[in-house]
């Protein structure tokens, strides 16, 4: 099976005939989640289908011993902590969606989980975060004289001072971006953390130096785009020329690899706008106007400070 299993009908007797339709499609939506999130899970529901069968057992429902087992194997493998999580996500949303109890609430696969863990002694990875400094060596040094350069550009430096999530990136349209005389307001349908679409927006400010302009960047691909509508970051042909294919995340990914290193990740634009700028002094509240975290917990987490001279106090004790 490559997908979730499908959404069971719910008991409608007291639901009026004429909502049943619109209701059953409001559970179904609300029970999926995002689409990125639905294309993950699929992929380890089906390693997961694909081993209770080589082993004749059931998935949906599954009994503990066949998740135990399954987790095991994963484990064994060498599969790191953090997807060995993502397997069990996946089981549970499967379960979840035919309405039945997910095997993982059951102790024993608990303190699997948590055997497991301890024996690999792994946290989670992280996205790097960069210095400043190189991001703007990295900039300047950019081949803006193609397409290719002036939207690897823009893609870079918007991504870093609005810190999006490349989702995001990936999702942005033309009509999404509102200019003016003090910069770039980014509106936001749906995010990771904003499923329900409710009005986000992205403050996105002119720098001093053009080079290092995450707007004057944008104007420059926007009028090289040429267009009043449609995606913002497009895919190009060899030969420089334009397509109306939306990039995808794996390649925005890839071009952040490119530029920044093996090391980082996409991801690395959002972690390194909260270090930066809780470096330069900004509170969370303003850290989380941008990222539209929820909670100071979260910034302290996306603050990558793994330089023990960086934001301590003890240059400060006046001695």
């Amino acid at each position: 099976m490559s997908h979730l299993p499908a959404v069971p009908s719910s008991p409608t007797s007291l639901v009026p005939a004429h909502l049943v339709e619109s209701t059953g499609r409001y559970v179904e939506s609300g029970l999926r989640g995002a689409a990125n999130t639905i294309r993950a899970y699929a992929g380890d529901w089906q390693r997961f289908t694909a081993w209770c069968q080589q082993h004749q057992l059931e998935s949906l429902p599954a009994p503990v011993e066949a998740l135990a087992g399954f987790l095991t194997e994963l484990a064994d493998a060498g599969k790191k902590v953090a997807t060995i999580q993502r397997h069990v996500a996946a089981i549970v949303k499967a379960h979840e969606l035919a309405g039945l109890d997910s095997p993982s609430a059951n102790q024993k696969i608990k303190v699997l989980l948590k055997g497991i863990a301890r024996e690999k002694k792994t946290r989670i990875k992280q996205a790097a975060a960069f210095t400043l400094a190189n991001f703007k060596h990295t900039i300047r040094s950019m081949d803006v004289t193609t397409p290719t350069g002036l939207r690897n550009r823009a893609l870079l430096l918007l991504g870093f001072a609005g810190a999006f999530r490349r989702s995001e990136l990936e999702a942005l349209n033309i009509e999404d971006l509102a200019f003016d005389e003090e910069g770039l307001v980014v509106s936001l349908d749906k995010s990771k953390t904003n499923q329900l679409g409710q009005a986000e927006e992205k403050a996105i400010f002119y720098s001093p130096d053009p080079q290092l302009c995450p707007i004057r960047a944008l104007q420059a691909w926007l009028r090289v785009l040429n267009r009043t509508e449609g995606c913002v970051f497009v895919s190009l042909r060899k030969n420089q020329r334009l397509t109306m294919r939306r990039m995808t995340s794996k390649y925005i990914n890839l071009i952040a690899q490119q530029y920044l290193g093996r090391g980082y990740t996409a991801h690395s634009l959002r972690a390194s706008f909260v270090t930066v700028s809780k470096l330069n002094g900004a509170d969370d509240s303003k850290v989380m106007n941008q990222t539209k975290h929820k909670t100071s917990a979260m910034i302290r987490r996306y603050t990558r400070l793994d330089n023990v001279r960086q934001h301590n106090s003890a240059k400060e004790l006046g001695l």
